[in-house]
């Protein structure tokens, strides 16, 4: 009769066990990845490639949401504003709401999913096909060689992708408040500058991206590396860094923001 409780319990705690044992060697990757990038940042053309295919080719899903987010939000935002004749603090909730919530998490999420995903298949290909043993067996890291520019690259990336989802998402709250509906266009300007704060806005939404381009790259880079050298394996690992990272920026917004915060 305790069979199967016992079973239950065994299986808890292996599983537990191994994500346990999983977290601390990705610790310790992250930690080989940050020595060896000294190699890798000498070397900044390794560093540059991997930047435009991170982040230029992420160009057109970044500017294309950002776009229609903003829309959306002035839609909605104006919508909500005229009920208590705010409607010229529109410039005002577009502005807040991008850059310290919107941009950085949902350019984070598409980073994920585009490039994020993309890394991971990439270094699970090479493992598969063993370009990462040859590296080895020519006396090559293929940590200094693939993993950092890649990390690096993403760090560098996500920020600047962040900034132009912000800008767009402003633009097209205001082709939607000012051009469509007419709100007033110096309302609209003049209350977004005095009420976003550089420090309290701008900066705390680039130090997210910045914390969310690393987490997305660490577990990319790490997943990637870690995969089962089978085209399930590499699968796997690519579905893996896309929900893995998607919770991580979620939770770590939440963490990040109580800290931001919690003095206002």
């Amino acid at each position: 009769m305790l069979d199967a409780p016992v079973r239950v319990l065994r299986k808890l705690g292996a599983g537990v066990v191994d994500r346990i044992w999983r977290l601390g060697f990705a610790a310790r990757f992250l930690v080989a990845v940050l020595m060896y990038s000294g190699t890798a940042l000498r070397r900044f053309q390794l560093t540059v490639r991997e930047i435009y295919f991170t982040g230029v080719l992420s160009l057109i899903i970044i500017v294309v949401s950002g776009l229609f987010v903003g829309m959306v939000l002035g839609l909605q935002g104006y919508d909500t504003l005229q009920r208590y004749g705010s409607s010229e603090a529109l410039g005002v909730l577009v502005s807040l709401s991008l850059v310290r919530e919107l941009g950085p998490v949902v350019s984070g999420l598409l980073f994920a999913s585009r490039a994020g995903s993309a890394i991971t298949a990439e270094i699970g290909l090479m493992k598969t096909t063993e370009q990462l043993s040859a590296m080895e067996m020519m006396a090559v890291n293929p940590i200094a060689r693939v993993v950092a520019p890649r990390f690096w690259a993403g760090v560098i990336s996500m920020p600047l992708l962040a900034a132009l989802f912000s800008a767009l998402g402003v633009f097209g709250g205001y082709l939607v408040g000012v051009v469509l509906i007419g709100v007033d266009n110096g309302s609209f300007w003049s209350q977004m500058q005095s009420a976003v704060d550089f420090r309290q806005d701008i900066l705390n939404g680039v130090i997210k991206s910045v914390v969310f381009g690393a987490a997305v790259s660490w577990i990319a880079v790490f997943e990637g590396y870690d995969a089962v050298p089978t085209a399930e394996g590499v699968s796997g690992a690519t579905t893996r860094t896309v929900v893995t990272s998607s919770l991580a920026i979620l939770a770590l917004d939440f963490v990040l923001t109580a800290f931001m915060f919690r003095g206002v």
